[in-house]
């Protein structure tokens, strides 16, 4: 069924659990979303990144979202993430996303606050929650997923980090329904052991009293999941791992001899590879 993002967070919260966001470029992904969170019996959010765009357009993939979304037996929000541009927030929300993502992070910040304003009074009226982002969550040299590419000696900066009193002024003016906060992660590979400010995420919560997103969740430990989960993460955006987890199941299939293969085959073996990776990530984020 399909629902909105502030219903299933403020539930997460009051039970210690997070809600998973997928990026879905593509119908496998889809699939594989909505079959493993039936599989769990767990809410799950589908996203489709603004820089996605170069896999498959907005107005391609974000209808399949949908229907998949209404069909499905579990709560399934849809989501615009990393909303750069108003025209394409706006677009997302005549489509019938239930909920976006104004991404004005790399803004000054009091631009920010008025480019995400402007966001959430258009999106309340429509009954549409919005998410922000304030700090930076940059991305690995190997990609894989939205943001900055940051020099070595950048990763673990903590001036690039969330400020908890700023987060607070940012929530106040902003009135956004949920905030993705920078303490650590990175988006894509990690090429070395992530630094996880798990304390600042609980100040940053002490203060603004919302859900926290954590961006770059992919290749974080079980353990420190749970206690980000604990401090007031409550929407965990998952990509690059399953992303690749999807590839190599593929990868294994077509080393196998004396076979012919199939495309539709090959799809099936990458979808199942995709949901059971998937199906391991909702479990951590349910605490199960």
């Amino acid at each position: 069924m399909l629902v909105g993002l502030q219903e299933v967070l403020v539930k997460a919260r009051a039970e210690k659990q997070a809600i998973a966001a997928f990026n879905v470029p593509n119908l496998e992904m889809i699939r594989a979303a909505i079959q493993a969170a039936e599989e769990v019996n767990t809410p799950v959010i589908l996203q489709h990144a603004e820089g996605h765009g170069s896999l498959i357009s907005l107005e391609e993939i974000g209808p399949i979202m949908l229907q998949y979304a209404k069909r499905s037996k579990v709560p399934v929000v849809v989501h615009l993430d990393h909303g750069k541009s108003f025209e394409m927030i706006m677009q997302a929300m005549k489509l019938g996303f239930t909920s976006v993502m104004i991404d004005a992070s790399d803004l000054p910040f009091e631009e920010n606050i008025a480019r995400t304003k402007e966001i959430v009074k258009i999106a309340h009226s429509l009954g549409v929650s919005v998410e922000a982002e304030l700090g930076h969550v940059f991305t690995s040299s190997l990609g894989g997923g939205e943001g900055r590419t940051p020099d070595d000696d950048q990763i673990g900066e903590t001036d690039i980090y969330t400020d908890p009193k700023q987060a607070k002024d940012f929530v106040d003016a902003t009135t956004v329904d949920c905030l993705a906060v920078a303490f650590g992660t990175v988006h894509g590979v990690y090429l070395k052991e992530p630094k996880l400010d798990l304390d600042r995420v609980k100040k940053i919560y002490d203060e603004v009293k919302i859900p926290l997103v954590m961006h770059g969740g992919s290749g974080v430990e079980a353990s420190d999941y749970r206690t980000a989960i604990e401090n007031g993460i409550a929407k965990i955006n998952y990509y690059t791992y399953a992303n690749q987890a999807g590839a190599a199941a593929l990868r294994d299939y077509l080393k196998a001899d004396n076979q012919d293969y199939f495309l539709e085959d090959c799809i099936e073996v990458a979808t199942k590879g995709l949901r059971e990776d998937y199906m391991e990530a909702l479990k951590i984020f349910n605490g199960k």
